[in-house]
């Protein structure tokens, strides 16, 4: 009786070992479905040209990608926060830390992608000495872009600014505007449309571009070459060390992408990596 006893208790014991195997094989498999797919949140080319690149060289590393296309500067960092996307790819490091600021999140910059040439346009005027006074300047309305504006604005020697402000600057910290210029604030998805009623635009590339106005041959102005304003890969505190956002990283800054942004936007994007 008491030999039964024990063979049972053994047998029970082996039951609950085989259960708890079972449930850990399955954990691992669901942690392997979970590195293997990726989403991505992005705007507009060339962001959603470089990840069309990146997606099928992921593929061959059995990494699925979704790139999810969203329709304002907002969406892409708020769905990255609520881990609705593992990831995102449209934005520079100083939105980025205005966004974590102001919502308390820990989003991080993985790694920076292209520089995009950041100017002045105008379709009234061909060169900036003829804005006249009071002249109407266009920028976009968050506060990382407004601090980047003002600082090419006082660069090309529109305003001048006070001192040690840099990209957190705000027109209240203007103190010098000699020509009475006008600033306004708009929707960063607004400024292209802006072109046919102010007299100067301040945006990047990729709402330029679209219009068939490049920074080299087109701008009034542009910021200077050593502004920190990389477009970025930005993954979340969380999961910036897992195998799919490093092999994302590295892919996203490979040959591939960089022949890319040299053959097709040369004149608005430079690599920001060797």
């Amino acid at each position: 009786m008491k030999k039964s006893m024990v063979l049972m208790f053994i047998l029970m014991l082996s039951i609950v070992a085989g259960c708890g195997n079972s449930n850990s094989s399955n954990d691992s498999v669901l942690k392997n479905d979970e590195i293997t797919k990726l989403k991505v949140a992005t705007l507009i080319p060339p962001m959603t040209d470089i990840l069309d690149i990146v997606k099928p060289l992921l593929k061959e590393e059995g990494i699925d990608l979704e790139v999810v296309v969203l329709s304002d500067n907002v969406q892409p960092n708020e769905a990255l926060a609520n881990k609705e996307v593992d990831a995102n790819f449209f934005q520079h490091v100083p939105y980025m830390e205005q966004f974590n600021t102001s919502k308390g999140s820990e989003l991080v910059a993985v790694q920076p992608v292209y520089n995009a040439i950041y100017g002045g346009y105008s379709k009234r005027f061909k060169n900036i000495a003829d804005l006249p006074k009071g002249a109407t300047l266009v920028m976009a309305n968050d506060p990382s872009n407004i601090g980047r504006s003002l600082e090419m604005f006082e660069a090309a020697g529109l305003i001048k600014l006070k001192e040690g402000v840099g990209i957190k600057a705000t027109q209240a910290d203007i103190v010098e505007n000699p020509n009475n210029y006008k600033i306004e604030e708009v929707d960063l998805l607004m400024l292209a449309r802006m072109l046919d009623d102010a007299d100067l635009v301040a945006m990047t590339p990729a709402y330029a571009s679209p219009l068939g106005l490049t920074p080299k041959k087109d701008a009034l102005i542009t910021e200077n070459e050593d502004a920190e304003f990389a477009i970025t890969l930005v993954s979340r505190s969380d999961n910036k060390d897992s195998a799919a956002i490093k092999k994302l990283a590295e892919q996203i800054s490979g040959p591939e992408v960089k022949k890319f942004l040299e053959d097709n936007y040369a004149d608005i994007a430079l690599p920001a990596f060797k």
